[in-house]
């Protein structure tokens, strides 16, 4: 498929990178609240890939925005396996709240205060009982420790995750709905842009009534207007839209007779059709609430279909992987919708947003759909599955879906530079 020319200026960056942040950020916003809510501890929000350019902390989550403008996440607790820090006879310093339980544990020897109690460790629990055993000056002491205690690791403070605030330590169901959340707010906010859309520029009506009118084109040419109501061609009655686009559809070179309705005044008005059986006429259209949400309804409906289908014919060998576009080929049809208008970047958001969220429900590891069959496949064996064999399978699809990632930007180049 051969790509469009397009002139790529800084405003198709902008496009872009809007476009794209805004439907990663409500894809990770899905994972974020519906992980909230079940009470996992989120470590961090993050939009982009590589590097950190800027990061804040507010409360139990650090936001960053990274490098590469493409992908994002919410790592949170206990999705992999926590790191082992502590170990037996390591000697830190702790600091205590009020309620004399372990507020601050220094692993770092270096980071330890003055004022810190320091001791050799014994045992500790962080995950279930929260205490800790410590050898101080040759006596064994155990203590409480505060379920948000911070362990300090060179200079920087990372929280304790009791196993209770861990993805692994919710149920089923939480688990299931805090991976689901992420695919289905790109569903939610593929409605909302559809909508929105509709609601600023017009949804398509079924009614036989005429929209835009191409300058220069046949309808143009031949005297119809925004606003004419289609009575009849060629003495068939039109009742609705489709039928009158099926008859010129059907009808190419040919001249018809188009009776119309003009501001209460009937008349027939000859147009000829082109040779690709157009005549340039877009639908008539409204701003209304009511149609608006049912225009985003339909369209949200109607394209999940078409990218399930298409993506079956992917698997079946109907569509080659050479079809695919990456990041390249997405930068590209961005900028074209760019310059095509407000209303077509309404419609190309909504339908990236529906392919992010139906390529992340694929049942591939690491992503959304591999690791709601991981949970699948807990409940059908009614016991958890090794974190670390699951990590291992999650790291191995990570690495197969870089190389896919490259493959695609791969023929994006071909069709863009080499053609």
């Amino acid at each position: 498929m051969q790509m469009p020319p397009v002139q790529i200026g800084f405003g198709s960056v902008i496009a872009f990178v809007v476009i794209f942040g805004l439907l990663v950020f409500f894809h990770e916003m899905g994972h974020f609240l519906l992980a909230k809510r079940a009470g996992i501890l989120c470590r961090e929000f993050a939009l982009g890939m590589g590097p950190k350019i800027y990061r804040f902390k507010k409360g139990e989550t650090e936001y960053t925005l990274r490098l590469l403008p493409i992908g994002g996440m919410v790592r949170m607790a206990g999705e992999d396996p926590e790191l082992e820090v502590l170990q037996p006879h390591m000697e830190v310093g702790v600091l205590f709240n009020k309620a004399n339980q372990i507020s601050h544990v220094y692993v770092t020897p270096k980071d330890i205060p003055d004022h810190a109690t320091i001791g050799n460790v014994v045992r500790f629990d962080l995950e279930h009982d929260l205490m800790m055993t410590l050898d101080v000056q040759g006596e064994a002491k155990t203590f409480a420790v505060d379920p948000k205690t911070m362990l300090v690791i060179e200079g920087k403070e990372v929280q304790i995750a009791p196993f209770n605030r861990q993805f692994r330590g919710k149920t089923l169901w939480q688990r299931f709905l805090a991976i689901f959340a992420g695919p289905a707010a790109n569903f939610i906010l593929a409605f909302a842009v559809f909508v929105a859309g509709a609601l600023f520029f017009g949804a398509p009506t079924k009614d036989a009534v005429l929209g835009q009118v191409v300058p220069d084109g046949p309808a143009y040419q031949a005297g119809l207007k925004q606003g004419d109501r289609i009575l009849s061609v060629d003495g068939t009655p039109i009742n609705e839209w489709n039928q009158f686009v099926g008859v010129i559809n059907s009808s190419p070179n040919k001249k018809l007779e188009v009776k119309i309705n003009r501001g209460g005044q009937d008349m027939v008005v000859p147009v000829q059709v082109n040779e690709q059986g157009k005549i340039m006429v877009g639908a008539g259209v409204k701003k209304e609430v009511g149609t608006a949400l049912k225009h985003g309804y339909d369209q949200t409906i109607f394209w999940t279909k078409t990218i399930f289908t298409n993506l079956a014919q992917l698997f079946t060998g109907h569509v080659s992987v050479k079809d695919l576009s990456g990041p390249a080929g997405i930068f590209t049809m961005t900028s074209q919708m760019a310059q095509n208008g407000l209303a077509a970047l309404f419609t190309w958001t909504a339908l990236l947003s529906i392919n992010l969220g139906i390529f992340n429900l694929l049942p591939i590891p690491a992503l959304d759909g591999g690791r709601l069959v991981f949970i699948a496949i807990e409940a059908l064996r009614g016991k958890p599955i090794d974190p670390n064999k699951e990590g291992m399978v999650h790291f191995v699809g990570f690495a197969l879906l870089m190389m896919l990632i490259l493959v695609v930007t791969w023929n994006d180049i071909q069709r863009l530079f080499l053609q």
